[in-house]
């Protein structure tokens, strides 16, 4: 059956790969912008990255890959071109337009130029890497520390009569990570935001090239560390599938309850951190109480704070037993009678309503344009959830999952999204508690190889929104390539236009409902 869904989106006389729910297929360099057109506009497929491996050494060639997914239907859909006699391939930035950061992120890191891309600045790698260094070519000497450059990077100016800038960052007060942010002001208003990423790069994808298996799996938590817990879920789902690997039926349900505590703590946070940030202190605190009740929660059950060490290929490491499972809910009560509370005077308050509303406000248009995921994608009223749309663990076992949307796509609706998740997380946990099988098998024993020139797409939806592992093998059925993506690397280019024709003093605020990880996209 999954067969035949994909054909409907293959083109004819195409020779055709499938690796489970995902197709591949080759087209030239002519025809790609008008196959990349008729899948996203006629097909209505999504665009979820852009990527490119280095198959010099066994296919003589780069490879450039789109992947699509079609949601609902759980299968993606990869074309991709070979880059041979030349470095370059067609830029589709100008066609879909969350193309444009990945296309110079694969000029950055395999010196392989997009054609008619309008911008080529490097992307991540900052002014102190060599411009002819690429270090995801199969070729680069990563135990070599290459010669300092001096490059310099140019901000885009905006010019006019009273214009003038305002640099913050990229060290900012607090434990916050460091990112660059440029500001062009009339008067008090922001009439242009250009973010600067890359200081927290640490070679991630060369890593996952290098260390043995067990330490990808660690590696994979280290992604966007808030995130540990669902960057190594996708990470293990992906290795599953290249491994055949069967996940017993009870560790799928813990995988659920660990990736909604995960959510919940998270979502916590940021709603005490959005009212703390208005000087609204009582809600500050009170997010802040309840993401450490979570967090002990969480160490407690599985002895990590962040949920480390519970995912491995074939299940997890943690079970919960009967004891625990009853405390577990009624401590969630208690956190949902609380939480309740909290918000109803949170909504009562004029004054947080008011630094709330209206403010960062993103359009649907721009959200559609920049391939817009998770709490993002919500606000302005896409119900994208990979729960449902790629449905994974035991998502599917008769779980309600409430996909809450908003239309505003300011800030008081990026919390509202938080809170609705909320309340569905506890619901989801509390349903999953009562149905967790009685199997006490959480981890298969099954020996882990993996199939040779194979690819395989891991998805899930981290608090943030939709985390994305793709992964290839080579002749020998070792891992040759891995991109995991964040959703932040997704979202970081709207955060300018919601910083639009607001005031400086608010971006702290906008910047924090959107709450994107700098070292997730950094990478």
């Amino acid at each position: 059956m999954t067969k035949e869904k994909i054909k409907n989106y293959i083109p004819k006389n195409a020779k055709v790969e499938f690796f489970g729910n995902t197709a591949i297929f080759e087209i030239s360099s002519f025809d790609l912008k008008n196959e990349i057109l008729n899948l996203h506009k006629n097909k209505k497929l999504l665009l979820k990255l852009v990527t490119a491996t280095d198959e010099r050494k066994e296919n003589g060639c780069f490879k450039i890959w789109y992947i699509f997914g079609s949601p609902k239907e759980n299968i993606f859909i990869i074309p991709f071109i070979k880059v041979k006699e030349s470095e370059e391939f067609p830029s589709i930035s100008l066609i879909i337009h969350k193309a444009w950061n990945y296309e110079n992120k694969i000029s950055s890191f395999f010196g392989l130029k997009p054609i008619g891309h309008p911008d080529n600045r490097t992307i991540i790698l900052h002014e102190n890497w060599p411009t002819n260094i690429f270090p995801l070519r199969k070729d680069f000497n990563w135990q070599k520390k290459p010669a300092e450059a001096s490059g310099k990077f140019n901000f885009q100016k905006v010019k006019g009569e009273g214009i003038y800038e305002i640099p913050v960052g990229p060290i900012h007060a607090g434990i916050i990570e460091p990112g660059h942010f440029r500001f062009s002001v009339a008067g008090e208003n922001i009439v242009f935001l250009e973010p600067r990423l890359g200081y927290t790069h640490k070679g991630s994808e060369k890593l996952f090239e290098i260390l043995p298996l067990d330490d990808k799996i660690k590696l994979s938590e280290k992604i966007s560390g808030d995130s540990s817990f669902s960057h190594s879920l996708a990470f293990c789902q992906a290795l599953e599938q290249l491994s055949d690997s069967k996940v017993p039926k009870r560790a799928s349900y813990l995988r659920v309850i660990y990736a909604e505590l995960e959510r919940l703590a998270n979502h916590f946070g940021d709603i005490g951190s959005i009212m703390m940030d208005t000087g609204f202190s009582f809600g500050g605190a009170q997010g802040a109480r309840l993401r450490e009740m979570i967090m002990q929660i969480n160490e407690k059950i599985t002895g990590s704070r962040f949920l480390r060490g519970v995912n491995v290929i074939g299940g997890v490491t943690k079970n919960i037993n009967n004891d625990v499972k009853i405390k577990l809910a009624n401590e969630l009560q208690n956190i949902l009678d609380d939480f309740i509370q909290i918000i109803q005077i949170a909504e009562n308050s004029s004054t947080l309503l008011n630094r709330l509303q209206e403010t960062g406000k993103i359009s649907s248009e721009i959200a559609n344009d920049f391939g817009a995921v998770g709490i993002i994608a919500k606000s302005v009223g896409f119900a994208f959830d990979a729960r449902l749309d790629y449905s994974y663990a035991a998502y599917d076992e008769s779980i309600k999952i409430d996909i809450p949307t908003e239309q505003a796509g300011d800030v008081y609706a990026r919390f509202r999204i938080r809170v609705s998740e909320v309340y569905s997380s506890i619901e989801i946990i509390k349903t999953v508690l009562d149905k967790l099988p009685k199997e006490d098998i959480i981890l298969s024993n099954q020996v882990t190889i993996f199939k040779k020139r194979s690819i395989a797409i891991g998805v899930v939806e981290g608090w943030r929104g939709e985390i994305i592992y793709f992964i290839t093998t080579d002749s020998n059925g070792n891992i040759s390539r891995v991109f995991p993506h964040d959703p932040s690397i997704a979202n970081w280019p709207m955060i300018g236009f919601a910083g639009l024709n607001n005031i400086i003093p608010d971006f702290p605020l906008i910047n924090k409902s959107f709450n994107m990880s700098y070292s997730g996209n950094d990478l």
